[in-house]
């Protein structure tokens, strides 16, 4: 995207930035393990592979939690990365868990259902982490989290997410860089909540499209005019604009009413 091209030159050096990232946080939080929720995607790969870095590999654990509906191809690439990276595995097979909750509720759609798995697999991250006291590493990239594209108290639940600054279109160079496998790189966006189910067509907008318009609204600080005239289509822009606005309780923790803030803010 030539609109970021500037972003690219500091590709190696984001990488290296994050892995010391994680490194402090772990340090100042007293922890010494790493748990990511491996998907087989390029997202989680990335993240798997930093935290291997960050962590050391005995001590970065890669949890592969399928559904029925989930391709089989998604956990042979997970455990391909792992094998790879030199990290440890655990498998949680989630199907009878969100099958059950789908036996409570009437008329489930799809979302619902996909919204469920996202947090069934949140929970067992996070029993994961408990029992060897490690980090919950999100694997959500900025693109994502800028226009909502993330479950609430399901993939958006972590301790610290490495790859929150990065474009979906950074995440893609940076996994290259890092050696994960092209045939990761080069699969097709999923969040695997359905069968079938892609990012780019649940999003209606392909992530490198979304990535240049983004670029410009919210690093460039462009108005709509402005990226309008710099050949975007309004109707990109605008469906851009609306995802980030409708999404905007997404990125910030529950509103507190403070009372006698006076009091409260020596505190903070």
């Amino acid at each position: 995207i030539e609109k970021m091209d500037e972003m690219y030159l500091l590709t190696s050096y984001y990488k290296n930035y994050i892995i010391e990232f994680i490194k402090k946080y772990a340090y100042n939080s007293g922890h010494k393990t790493g748990v990511v929720g491996l998907s087989g995607g390029v997202d989680s790969s990335l993240t798997y592979s930093l935290t291997c870095e960050a962590f050391g590999e005995k001590n970065t654990i890669g949890v592969i939690m399928p559904y029925k509906t989930s391709k089989k191809s998604f956990k042979g690439n997970a455990e391909k990365l792992a094998q790879l990276k030199g990290g440890r595995i655990r498998y949680h097979e989630i199907t009878g868990i969100v099958d059950s909750f789908k036996k409570q509720f009437e008329n489930i759609t799809s979302i619902r259902l996909g919204n469920i798995m996202a947090r069934t697999r949140m929970i067992a991250l996070y029993d994961t982490a408990s029992q060897f006291k490690g980090l919950v590493m999100g694997t959500g990239n900025k693109t994502e989290i800028l226009l909502g594209y993330f479950t609430v108290y399901g993939d958006g639940g972590c301790s610290i997410e490495p790859l929150g600054d990065l474009y979906k279109t950074q995440v893609w160079e940076m996994a290259n860089m890092v050696g994960v496998p092209d045939e990761i790189i080069n699969e097709k966006p999923t969040a695997d909540l359905w069968e079938g189910q892609t990012d780019e067509e649940e999003l209606g907008i392909a992530y490198q499209k979304a990535d240049s318009i983004l670029y410009l609204l919210f690093e460039k600080c462009f108005t709509r005019e402005e990226a309008i005239a710099e050949g975007y289509n309004s109707k990109d822009i605008d469906n851009i604009i609306e995802l980030a606005k409708k999404s905007c309780f997404k990125r910030h923790p529950p509103p507190v009413p403070l009372l006698r803030t006076q009091n409260i803010n020596k505190y903070l």
